[in-house]
């Protein structure tokens, strides 16, 4: 008995693999090639969490991402500066969270930025036997990439020697990519005169993603990322609701500092033409990996594209809506609706319209008794089927959904399971759905039933 048990587990536990490894693979598929910047202050270093970062890193770089680090050393200055009785200075009110460098602050600014990228390359040099970096042979490169210049004067106060990103040696930067190297950046730059100046990882990430052209920017940090009003976590927010949101921060407040300086700078990125920058947190063990690897992430995800493309459906809609599903209602993928019904519930609609040509749509119909909504009509034309179209529409659903209080999303599809598996579904049966939704299920079609909890 106690075999047939072991057995029927070890089976499980295979069949998780496959599957887990089967969804991850379009996400390797996307990103092979890509260029991320992945920033992380001294912090993550202190915290004795660098060796899984860099065992995740690794993976990366394995599957063929381009990989930049950033590394911060804020900490590890301040330990310096203890230890030789010096008491650190900082600017006031938007400048807070800047030091202000004197030259002994330098020096205590070289020997920290010093200390961390030997540990930094020392934990990529590993390569024991069953160990994640087992068989790795990474090549990391650091060196003078940026050009520094000073802040200078700010409001009466002169930082001395802290300085901002003045040029990213991108060209350097990209040939030492394409040849398979991890490039790692540290908090100095210097002048043209060989002046060093003390920076802020921030800025020298920001910069590098836009020099080089990076398709992603990750901080990687205390924070978990932006939450709203009630403190729960914003999965993903345009650049608009960024910019917005970026007003209501208490700046007095430490915690909501730190996220309004990651915030701006993230702004900074999808302006300069990052596509997207992501905030996660280090307190959570292979956060990286779970940004990326998962529909729905760990962090907050910012993003380019304007969303006010992505909107609730008018009247207005109701042809562009009608145009999208007809195709699919001809050929059974869809049951077909019709004009009198999707005017009817045009209010539970949401469509993606670029040019003022409706792209894609989606319904949400909640039965809030059972706290369950619907997702219903996911349509995206052919034409945008790889952009992303689909995952946003799925998104804004799910945001919907938990604004209306509802606790899980259902779908029926008969063609489409795989792509609702991938995104977090799992196969349920008619008996999970709401009574009134039972009593119309249409057994002649014989839908799958995919459930998620949000």
């Amino acid at each position: 008995m106690h075999n047939s048990s072991s057995a029927e587990h070890l089976v499980f536990s295979h069949q998780q693999f496959v599957n887990w490894l089967r969804s991850v693979a379009p996400y390797v598929h996307t990103f092979r090639g890509q260029t991320f910047v992945i920033a992380f202050g001294g912090e993550l270093v202190k915290a004795d969490v660098l060796n899984a970062l860099v065992q995740d890193v690794a993976m990366l770089h394995a599957m063929g991402m381009q990989i930049v680090l950033a590394h911060g050393s804020r900490p590890q200055v301040e330990e310096q500066l203890a230890l030789r009785n010096i008491a650190g200075h900082y600017g006031q009110g938007a400048m807070s969270h800047l030091r202000i460098t004197d030259a002994a602050a330098l020096e205590c600014a070289k020997e920290a930025a010093g200390e961390v990228r030997l540990d930094i390359e020392a934990a990529f040099s590993q390569g024991l036997p069953n160990t994640p970096m087992a068989g790795a042979r990474i090549s990391v490169v650091s060196g003078n990439f940026v050009t520094a210049r000073p802040i200078g004067i700010v409001d009466g106060v002169d930082f001395l020697h802290t300085g901002l990103t003045r040029k990213i040696d991108a060209e350097s930067i990209q040939h030492s990519l394409q040849n398979g190297k991890i490039i790692l950046l540290s908090p100095l730059g210097f002048s043209p005169t060989g002046q060093a100046f003390n920076l802020a990882l921030e800025d020298v990430a920001t910069q590098a993603a836009i020099a080089i052209k990076a398709h992603k920017l990750i901080f990687i940090g205390e924070i978990p990322g932006v939450l709203d009003a009630q403190g729960k976590l914003i999965a993903e927010l345009s650049l608009q609701a960024a910019q917005e949101r970026l007003q209501n921060f208490d700046l007095t407040e430490p915690t909501q500092a730190i996220v309004a300086d990651h915030l701006k700078h993230a702004i900074t990125a999808l302006r300069g033409g990052v596509p997207r920058v992501h905030m996660i947190p280090f307190g959570l063990d292979g956060s990286l990996l779970l940004e990326l690897f998962s529909h729905d992430g760990v962090g907050s995800m910012l993003v380019r594209t304007d969303l006010e493309y992505l909107r609730d459906a008018t009247l207005d809609d109701v042809g562009g809506i009608l145009q999208l599903i007809e195709p699919l209602e001809l050929d059974g993928t869809l049951v077909p609706r019709g004009l009198e019904t999707v005017e009817r519930d045009i209010a539970y609609f949401s469509v993606i319209e670029h040019d003022r040509v409706l792209f894609g749509c989606a319904a949400l119909f909640p039965f809030a008794e059972e706290k369950i909504g619907e997702l219903a009509c996911l349509v995206v034309d052919p034409a945008s089927q790889s952009v992303g179209d689909g995952e946003r529409l799925l998104r804004r659903m799910e945001q919907r959904a938990r604004a209306q209080g509802l606790t899980q999303l259902f779908v029926l599809t008969t063609r489409t399971e795989h792509w609702f598996l991938k995104r977090g579904f799992v196969r349920a049966s008619v008996e999970n759905l709401p009574m009134a939704r039972q009593e119309d299920y249409n057994w002649k079609r014989r839908s799958v039933v995919l459930m998620k909890k949000l």
